[in-house]
C-alpha cells in the first residue's frame, strides 16, 4: 500500500519523465545549448534596447518585456531538465518545485498577454498612424505591462494555493519538470476536478485572445494592401510578419496538444513531454531571433556594435587634424 503524504510534509519530488529515454545525455546537451541561446539572444535584445535611448519607445518596451518573460519562462523549466539529464539530480525539493511551477505559469500567462499587447500596438500604428504617439505612450505601455504581470501573478497565486493544499500519495512527477498538471497528477485526488480553472484559462486563450489577435492581423493585412508607398508597405509587412511568427510559435504547440486531446487522440507520456518541451523552449528561442533579424533598428544597432563602424571615421578625423596642423596650434 502506498504511503500517504500531505502537501505540507512532502520534502521533495522525484522527476521520472526522462527515465524511459535511451539518449538522455544527448537530449540534456541539446536543451542546454537551446537554453544558452535563449539567454544570449534575449539578453542581447535587452542590452541593446536598454542602452540605446533612441529605442525607448512603446514597441521596443514591449519587446523588452517579452525578453524578460522569455528568460524567466525558459529558466524555470530548463534548469530542472538540465539538472535531471546532465547532472542526474532527479530530486527537487517541494518548495523549489512549487516555486518553479509558479514562475513557469506566470511566464506562460504573461507571454500570452504580451503578444496581445504587441498586436494591439501594431494595429494602432497602422490604422491610426497620426494619432499613434498620442494614444500609445511609454507610460501607458508600462502601465499595461504591469497589469499583465498583475493578472498572471493573481491567477497563479490561486493555482499555487490549490497545489499547496492537495494531499500527495507518492512524491513522484511523471513529467519532465514542475508545472501545474504534473503536480496535480502526482496528488491523491481526481485530477479532472482540479483542471476546471486551467481549462477556463485555456478557453479564454484559444476562444477569445487568439481569435482576437488573429483578427487584428487580418485587419493589418487588409490595411497594408491599401498602402500606396511600396517602401512603407514592405516595412509594415516585415513588422507584422515578425509578430505573426512569434505568435504562431507560441500558440501552435498548445493548439496541437489541445486539439488532439479534444478529438480523442490519446497521447503517450513521451509525446506529451515532447510537446511540453517544444512549447517551453521554441518560442523563447524564436522571439529574439525574429526581432534581431526582422527589426531594422535592432539589426542596425547589432551591426554597429560588432562592425564598430564609428571607430574608423573617428580615427581618420583625428589623423586628418594632426596632418593639417601637427602641432595643434591655433591659426
Amino acid at each position: 500500500m502506498a504511503e500517504n503524504y500531505t502537501g505540507k510534509n512532502v520534502d521533495s519530488f522525484i522527476i521520472i519523465g526522462f527515465d524511459h529515454l535511451p539518449n538522455q545525455k544527448l537530449l540534456g546537451f541539446l536543451i542546454l545549448i537551446t537554453y544558452i541561446l535563449i539567454v544570449l539572444g534575449n539578453g542581447i535584445n535587452l542590452c541593446i534596447i536598454l542602452t540605446d535611448r533612441h529605442l525607448h519607445k512603446p514597441m521596443y518596451i514591449l519587446i523588452c518585456n517579452l525578453a524578460v518573460v522569455d528568460i524567466m519562462f525558459s529558466s524555470t523549466c530548463s534548469t530542472t531538465m538540465i539538472s535531471v539529464l546532465l547532472a542526474e539530480i532527479k530530486t527537487v525539493s517541494y518548495y523549489s518545485c512549487i516555486s518553479r511551477m509558479f514562475f513557469y505559469h506566470v511566464g506562460d500567462f504573461t507571454i500570452c498577454l504580451a503578444l496581445t499587447l504587441m498586436a494591439i500596438d501594431r494595429l494602432i500604428a497602422i490604422r491610426l498612424p497620426l494619432r499613434y504617439h498620442s494614444i500609445v505612450t511609454n507610460s501607458r505601455t508600462l502601465l499595461f505591462i504591469f497589469l499583465t504581470w498583475l493578472i498572471a501573478i493573481a491567477l497563479m497565486i490561486v493555482l499555487t494555493v490549490v497545489v499547496d493544499n492537495v494531499p500527495y500519495c507518492q512524491p513522484v512527477i511523471r513529467y519532465v519538470f514542475c508545472d501545474y498538471p504534473s503536480m496535480i497528477r502526482a496528488a491523491c485526488v481526481n485530477p479532472e476536478l482540479y483542471f476546471f480553472l486551467p481549462a477556463m484559462i485555456n478557453l479564454w486563450w484559444f476562444c477569445v485572445l487568439f481569435p482576437f489577435v488573429m483578427c487584428t492581423y487580418a485587419v493589418l493585412a487588409y490595411s497594408v494592401t491599401k498602402l500606396s508607398n511600396n517602401s512603407s508597405k514592405k516595412q509594415m509587412v516585415n513588422t507584422c510578419l515578425s509578430h505573426l511568427i512569434v505568435l504562431l510559435s507560441f500558440y501552435l504547440p498548445k493548439l496541437v496538444s489541445n486539439l488532439l486531446t479534444r478529438i480523442g487522440v490519446v497521447l503517450t507520456l513521451t509525446e506529451r513531454n515532447a510537446i511540453l518541451i517544444i512549447a517551453s523552449l521554441i518560442p523563447p528561442l524564436i522571439n529574439p531571433t525574429v526581432y534581431c533579424t526582422r527589426t531594422k533598428e535592432i539589426r542596425k544597432r547589432i551591426a554597429d556594435i560588432f562592425l564598430d563602424k564609428k571607430v574608423v571615421p573617428n580615427l581618420l578625423k583625428i589623423s586628418n587634424v594632426f596632418l593639417i596642423n601637427p602641432f595643434n596650434q591655433k591659426t
